[in-house]
């Protein structure tokens, strides 16, 4: 089925459109997004059933307004017939306030759009909407107790379902732009109790999906317990510099913590990425190409705007070794004057807009998973990402992840390691890649905040990579 524009983004637009019009006549541009988005969260373990509303349910609008050679925000969860001279009034009194203390130190041009006009929505097979919270709960059980039946030694399991379905529209003088899309994640989490303590696994779902991706869950939970098992008899890593294989998960996290903060143009007006200064240098592999776009694949990180009203783009990172651009949101490129690449994010309507990424990968190559590791004589295939921290100021990245599969003369050995801190310098660490793998995944099972904050959804993924890291 086809999602739409809600209903009442369609009851309140013509209130909105005459806002718009009494704004154009005070200022040279006006704009305004609408938001209305709702889902919920379902979670499960062996004692506990939990449903409530999915965190970023959010409903309210932003006017955006330029003068005194900026741009001024003003939020507002209402709007009827009555309030629009209210409304006119205080984003008036603001705005004048705004421009007598004189908060920015960059002065933005004004503004010029294209016409536009589209509403678009994604496909799904099964709206969660249109499924009872009861036989959801009932389903999420069901693989509870037949996880409990396939390992005794499970201590517990932990499951959980969260979908948002996202309602924008944004108009201006010469756009009217609607969409309509859904975020789905699930994810499962097996405990298993030993000697050792307690192990377990991460396994996520996530996409552009309604109530379908709970049969993913059905065909993975086994796999995950079993992988929670070996995770028993995992020994510590020995510090060192190894030759490893990244799955996709793992190649993900790379690229999103080594060249997608970083590249955030935001960062360039601050002088607190070192990337801006190796535009049109090699900083990777020949076999690395990179890509960041809401349009560059169908995950958690699509859309086709962004909050700002920019058109969602493909932006290629690094193309075959050599950093070609970075992305930004409307006001960086409208200061650093280039082109938009429709990264303009929120967390809700109420906040600021930052450059974000949205799904960020590297590219697909030409090798095989079994011939990556046949050329290993001593290393490590690493799995599951558990956290991950850059500095775009000085390159460096240090990530934590749960699995290493040792390697021997071309062979994985059986033996596994757990846990493991990955670290490196980020162009040592890309410049070492030699092999690339034909495989491709994403994942969109989580949310990036800028810094601490600023939290919304985006996925990163791409093949198995063969590289050089210390690990410890």
């Amino acid at each position: 089925m086809r999602l739409e524009i809600s209903n009442y983004l369609k009851k309140v637009k013509p209130l909105l459109k005459e806002l718009l019009k009494e704004l154009l006549k005070e200022y040279d541009y006006a704009s305004i997004l609408a938001t209305d988005s709702k889902g919920k969260k379902y979670k499960v373990d062996k004692s506990n059933i939990e449903l409530g509303d999915e965190y970023f349910s959010e409903r309210g609008f932003l006017a955006r307004v330029y003068c005194s050679e900026g741009y001024f925000e003003y939020a507002f969860d209402e709007i009827s017939k009555e309030e629009i001279p209210s409304l006119l009034n205080n984003i008036k009194e603001a705005s004048k306030l705004r421009n007598n203390t004189n908060l920015d130190t960059i002065k933005y041009e004004k503004k010029v759009e294209e016409k536009m006009f589209f509403s678009k929505g994604v496909d799904i097979k099964i709206h969660p909407e249109k499924v009872s919270a009861e036989k959801i709960i009932n389903e999420l059980i069901s693989i509870k107790d037949n996880a409990l039946k396939y390992e005794k030694n499970l201590l517990d399991i932990f499951i959980m379902y969260d979908y948002l379905v996202v309602n924008k529209m944004f108009i201006s003088s010469n756009k009217d732009l609607e969409q309509a899309y859904i975020n789905s994640m699930a994810v499962v989490i097996p405990y298993i109790n030993s000697d050792n303590g307690i192990k377990e696994r991460y396994t996520g779902f996530s996409g552009i999906k309604g109530v379908e991706i709970l049969e993913e869950i059905k065909e993975e939970v086994e796999g995950a317990i079993d992988i929670a098992k070996e995770l028993v008899k995992a020994e510590k890593m020995i510090s060192g510099e190894y030759d490893v294989v990244c799955t996709p998960v793992i190649t993900g996290l790379i690229a999103h913590e080594a060249f997608g903060h970083g590249v955030e143009m935001d960062m360039f007006l601050k002088d607190r990425a070192k990337s801006k200064d190796y535009i049109e240098k090699y900083v990777a592999s020949p076999l690395v190409t990179m890509r960041d776009g809401a349009v560059a694949a169908l995950e958690n990180g699509s859309y086709f705007f962004d909050d700002e009203g920019e058109i969602a783009s493909d932006t290629v990172i690094i193309e075959k070794g050599i950093l070609k651009s970075g992305i930004n949101d409307m006001l960086t490129a409208n200061a650093l004057k280039v082109k938009s690449t429709g990264n303009g994010r929120r967390e809700s309507f109420h906040r600021k807009a930052y450059t974000r990424m949205t799904n960020t990968f590297i590219e697909s190559g030409k090798s095989t998973l079994n011939e990556m590791i046949a050329s290993i004589d001593y290393g490590f295939l690493i799995d599951e990402m558990r956290s991950g921290m850059e500095d775009p100021k000085n390159w460096g990245i240090q990530c934590m992840v749960n699995i290493a599969r040792e390697i021997r003369n071309g062979k994985l050995t059986g033996k596994i390691y757990s846990p493991v801190i990955m670290t490196g310098y980020v162009p040592d660490l890309l410049k070492s890649v030699s092999m690339v793998s034909k495989d491709f995944e994403l994942s969109g099972c989580g949310h990036c905040g800028k810094g601490y904050k600023e939290y919304v959804v985006v996925s990163d993924g791409g093949p198995y990579i063969k590289c050089k890291c210390r690990l410890g």
